[in-house]
């Protein structure tokens, strides 16, 4: 449990801040296979968890792999009344030629494709040499700062959200086939959750601070 800090006197460079309510404590490393959590909103500030670095890498590659697969692979297939449409994120994403939902297909693509490809390409650029032994790579700092800045905007696992709901509706009417990429961005909503539970900010900036 991290403690709270009642005083004007501690150093700020060991202060940690709780990002669900905004109480500042004093950080410290717990035991391994242990957490430090908020005690006003339970939030988890700091994991310790053995091999999380190598954990995080594999399923970087994994995020990376499979969002590259999905874009390319066919998403879905819809038949009715003697007429299919096989069709992939790309095809959908630019369907609109013109207009104002234009924007709606540039807003697809990044927030489902490039954002996440982006941040998972940083955390592996940032967290790869830290595994490895070796010296942070140059603007890792910039570089992890920017990974979770973009973490909000990576819609990955809300899209997969989104389609299933959709798709519940659109059954009664057409028959549908999912395509391989479906079934990969029903696995990326699973990594992508399990790769930000290994990913202890905290630890990250501790070990880019060592290495400077």
């Amino acid at each position: 449990m991290a403690h709270d800090v009642r005083d004007t006197g501690v150093d700020p460079s060991v202060l940690i801040g709780c990002p669900g309510c905004d109480a500042v404590y004093v950080a410290r490393s717990p035991s391994e296979g242990e957490k430090a959590v908020c005690s006003r909103c339970s939030t988890v500030l700091i994991t310790n968890r053995k091999g999380a670095g190598v954990r995080i890498l594999a399923l970087s590659v994994a995020i990376l792999v499979l969002v590259v697969a999905a874009t390319f692979h066919p998403f879905l297939s819809i038949n009715a009344a003697g007429l299919g449409n096989r069709v992939s994120l790309l095809d959908v994403a630019f369907s609109f030629g013109s207009g104002f939902l234009v924007l709606v297909s540039l807003a697809t693509v990044m927030l489902i494709v490039l954002v996440p490809l982006m941040r998972v390409v940083l955390l592996i650029y940032v967290i790869a040499p830290i595994e490895f032994g070796l010296r942070p790579a140059r603007h890792s700092r910039g570089a992890f700062r920017l990974a979770q800045e973009l973490k909000p905007w990576a819609m990955t696992e809300i899209f997969s959200i989104g389609c299933a709901v959709a798709l519940v509706k659109v059954a009664g009417i057409a028959r549908l086939e999912f395509g391989p990429a479906f079934w990969m961005f029903a696995a990326l909503s699973v990594i992508v959750v399990i790769s930000d539970r290994y990913l202890c900010s905290w630890s990250i900036w501790r070990a880019l601070e060592a290495g400077q």
